[in-house]
């Protein structure tokens, strides 16, 4: 399917996914190389270390891995990361550009020792495909059939031990078979806003950008708790610093280029506050549901649901309900909509829809 085409009179969604070339390229250069400095995910990279650490003692691909959670938190990242410990390379691709079992094939023979292959939404690969990973991730073989009818044949072609490491923002989606195939299971979640200084302090002098704390602080404290986010809202005040102050990102500073990006005190952005408004107003605060919402706004279910619900969920803007989407007494009050004795009348309703 084509991507769908943004509406040059749209603002720009700093909290998309990255769609320009230059955008891509600044994520990939701003990306860490080494698990010390991978900023965040404790556990999760504590684990890593460990796993990573005996297996290359045994001198044996590590497990297959399973990454998950909501985008920007540094999935891709941490699959070259894993690559870059082992010593071994790393051949990308995503679910949805392997549609023939012969596509896998092409990629697994192609894979050296210990090699590492990531593949992006993994929930949508092909059936077919997902069918024919199994014994490769299993017993390291490829069963192809050649030829049709009578004279078809099954050819079962022998890999080299290797690494998959997958990411998914819809764990839920995964087959059960699929996801009992993977060693090593790991859910990425929100960053603080202290690491995310962290990451925008490395950021910077990658960079070359000069960032106090109090701007580190401004940028961190919008970003939604995403590191991709970040690095995009560093972009974008880096900009803004060349252009109307001396180069050098202050809280001032920050926030005036915040202010004009439209990103507010919570990091919403336009559509954020678009889902909210469209709930509240043409909905009476809902219950209502996802693609009655997406038809309202203009704007794909699949991205609201992946891309913005996750962060109006998490901060306590948003309720999934059994009846539909529903915004809480936060958001009410957020968009000047909820007197005290509404807010009474609010929370008895919503305790009800439970």
């Amino acid at each position: 399917m084509a991507a769908k085409k943004p509406n040059p009179g749209t603002p720009e969604r700093l909290v998309g996914p990255a769609t320009s070339p230059e955008d891509l390229a600044l994520d990939r250069n701003l990306r860490p190389q080494r698990l010390e400095e991978y900023v965040g995910q404790e556990p999760v990279r504590l684990n890593l270390e460990v796993a990573i650490a005996a297996a290359r003692a045994r001198g044996e691909a590590l497990d297959h891995v399973l990454i998950y959670g909501p985008p920007g938190l540094g999935k891709t990242s941490l699959a070259y990361v894993v690559a870059h410990e082992m010593g071994v390379q790393v051949r990308s691709t995503s679910g949805p550009a392997v549609e023939r079992p012969g596509d896998l094939a092409a990629i697994l023979t192609n894979l050296e020792e210990r090699d590492v292959l990531f593949i992006d939404e993994i929930h949508r690969l092909p059936v077919i495909v997902e069918e024919s990973l199994y014994p490769a991730l299993e017993d390291f073989k490829f069963d192809i059939i050649i030829g049709q009818g009578p004279s078809a044949r099954s050819v079962s072609i022998p890999l080299k031990p290797f690494t998959l490491i997958g990411s998914t923002t819809r764990q839920g989606l995964l087959t059960s078979p699929l996801r009992s195939r993977f060693g090593i299971v790991h859910r990425l979640e929100f960053y603080t806003t202290s690491e995310l200084e962290q990451i925008l302090a490395r950021s910077a002098g990658l960079l070359q950008t000069e960032l106090d704390p109090e701007g580190a602080t401004e940028i961190a404290r919008r970003s939604r708790g995403t590191p991709r986010i970040a690095n995009r809202l560093l972009r974008r005040v880096r900009d803004f610093a060349q252009v109307r102050a001396d180069g050098r990102i202050n809280g001032a500073v920050a926030t005036s280029a915040l202010k004009l990006l439209a990103v507010d005190d919570h990091g919403f952005d336009e559509l954020d506050r678009k889902i909210l408004t469209t709930i509240v107003h043409k909905f009476g605060g809902g219950p209502v549901g996802l693609n009655t919402v997406a038809a309202a706004i203009g704007e794909e279910p699949d991205t609201i649901e992946d891309v913005y619900e996750p962060f109006l969920l998490q901060v306590g803007f948003l309720d999934r309900t059994p009846r539909g989407r529903v915004a809480t007494m936060r958001a009410r009050e957020y968009l000047g909509v909820l007197s005290p004795a509404a807010r009474a009348r609010l929370r008895d309703s919503q305790d009800q829809l439970w």
